[in-house]
């Protein structure tokens, strides 16, 4: 008769980080960037990306479903098709606003995919544990949002190793899924732009640049229940 697995034995040890380690993982919080123009070009070594790429498969996921994979694109060609499809659809995105915001809106460089010397298409696929999910039965969207958890992690790594990271979402997905010749049912999450940088904004690129300002956290903290809208 088998023995019944002992789960203490999976336990380990829990508790605060060291000082100094804490520090680090608020800094790679608080400095992240998106980043877009400040992209050297250097190729990222393949321990580096493995690196990454391990701290993304990481990630928590609803059901232990692991809906992620990463698409590598260093090829020249296809960082061009892509940066053609985000140009088409950054012309129709630049239509929808208007006057000066409109201005500013052409102005801002809002992707590197030619400049970065790697990009990461990460995808969901829902299919990946089967039709029932385990957290997601109600909710089928956490599928996607278990992915965006990977994105994070990658990101926040990619901070720590110097290494900036933009998030290109400006393209029809039929266009990127046409060129990397993924199906149908599984969703593009996001296009990331990696590569070395030396200078990062100290504030986030838009508010800078005066598109939007950082909302004060208290405005958005509820003790208990949504606000009652004022009459």
């Amino acid at each position: 008769m088998p023995m019944k697995p002992n789960h203490e034995d999976a336990l380990t040890a829990a508790g605060p980080f060291p000082r100094h380690e804490l520090e680090a993982v608020y800094r790679a919080i608080h400095s992240r960037r998106d980043v877009r123009d400040q992209f050297l070009p250097d190729p990222l070594p393949d321990e580096l990306v493995q690196r990454l790429l391990e701290a993304a498969h990481a990630a928590p996921s609803v059901g232990f479903m692991q809906p992620w994979s990463f698409i590598l694109i260093r090829d020249e060609a296809t960082r061009e098709a892509a940066h053609k499809a985000f140009l088409r659809a950054n012309d129709e995105a630049a239509e929808l606003f208007s006057g000066a915001q409109a201005e500013t809106y052409r102005s801002l460089k809002l992707e590197g995919i030619r400049k970065a010397p790697l990009s990461i298409c990460i995808t969901c696929d829902p299919d990946r544990a089967g039709p029932v999910v385990l957290g997601r039965t109600h909710n089928p969207r956490m599928d996607v949002y278990s992915t965006v958890c990977a994105v994070q992690n990658l990101w926040l790594a990619a901070r720590a190793e110097g290494v900036g990271v933009g998030w290109v979402s400006i393209f029809h997905d039929a266009d990127i899924k046409a060129l990397l010749g993924i199906p149908e049912r599984v969703e593009i999450v996001a296009w990331l732009c990696l590569g070395y940088v030396d200078q990062l904004y100290s504030e986030p690129e838009l508010a800078v640049k005066g598109w939007r300002e950082r909302l004060p956290l208290g405005e958005l903290v509820h003790e208990g229940r949504w606000p009652q809208e004022k009459r």
